[in-house]
């Protein structure tokens, strides 16, 4: 599994910049660069909500990630290999609005 540091505060499943959901959807199927990728499984925390039902109350460090950025040098057959990974969306308030900073394109190069 990958190690995942997320700075999507404002997502239901973030505890301290880590991940309650036990595993995550990298999209962005024709990237060729990080901002062309996003988290798909964010979901935007509601003002006054304390707790959600869809986490399960920890963070977890290492989790399983679903990719679907097809051009990365990480993805392997729609998971990441990457040993640690950084999602970016501090001010995210939708997935669109977050990116996978590890991306790396091997198209091209």
């Amino acid at each position: 599994m990958t190690i995942l540091k997320c700075s999507a505060v404002k997502c239901v499943y973030n505890k301290e910049e880590l991940c309650s959901k036990g595993g995550i959807d990298v999209v962005g199927e024709n990237a060729t660069s990080a901002n062309e990728t996003s988290c798909g499984s964010f979901q935007e925390r509601q003002e006054g909500s304390v707790t959600n039902s869809f986490t399960n109350g920890c963070g977890c460090e290492k989790i399983q990630i679903d990719c679907k950025a097809h051009n990365c040098t990480y993805n392997d057959n729609c998971k990441c290999t990457a040993s640690s990974i950084q999602v970016d969306g501090s001010n995210a308030h939708e997935s669109s609005d977050t990116k996978c900073d590890t991306f790396q394109c091997h198209c091209g190069a």
